[in-house]
């Protein structure tokens, strides 16, 4: 079935009304598809035969859920300068202690700004460096979880992503996931209903 230029480009844009995926600013292209990122990022999805990038840590442990297999994600402690690299097999990391995850952004206000968001999720070494990191950049602190828990939180987030059957997450859905995957405090809160 063919379609007009039109009608893409109706589509896309209402895929992007509902945070299907994220269109260039200036353009009615696909920029982010979740976990999926169509330009470089700080975080590289390194595969047997392919490689991606993604727009966060957590969407990397997704990408690497939906991969398979072993991947390694390379990626920078804190955007900054201490490079690491984390071997994932079939979505769970093989060494994850001692690297936490920091959502800055709370859920709720993701979709306000989602690329800010996505840069804002970053690994860190300790709580300390976060706290550290946030007074260095004016950023705020919002929740630090352990890089295991955010994998966890991947596989259960993106994991059904390939299935034909998956649709879009409702409000309800993302509460649920969050809950099962221990993220619980008043930073994980989402209010609403309709898509997540």
């Amino acid at each position: 079935m063919q379609i007009t230029a039109l009608e893409l480009t109706k589509r896309l844009n209402a895929l992007a009304d509902l945070h299907g995926l994220v269109l260039h600013p200036h353009a009615t292209e696909p920029w982010v598809v979740h976990p999926f990122s169509t330009t470089p990022t700080l975080h590289y999805v390194e595969g047997s035969l392919h490689g991606w990038w993604a727009p966060c840590i957590w969407c990397a442990l997704g990408v690497a859920q939906l991969a398979g297999g072993v991947v390694r994600i390379h990626t920078r402690i804190g955007a900054e300068i201490e490079q690491i690299v984390v071997e994932v097999r079939n979505g769970v990391p093989l060494d994850a202690d001692g690297i936490f995850v920091h959502f800055s952004i709370p859920p709720r206000r993701a979709w306000a700004n989602v690329h800010q968001h996505c840069s804002l999720v970053l690994p860190f070494r300790s709580h300390n460096d976060i706290n550290q990191w946030c007074e260095r950049h004016g950023q705020t602190y919002g929740e630090a979880v352990t890089l295991e828990r955010t994998a966890a939180l991947a596989r259960r987030w993106y994991g059904p992503y390939a299935r034909a059957s998956w649709r879009k997450w409702t409000v309800e859905q993302a509460r649920e996931i969050f809950n099962e995957s221990g993220l619980t405090s008043p930073f994980w809160e989402i209010p609403g209903r309709g898509t997540y």
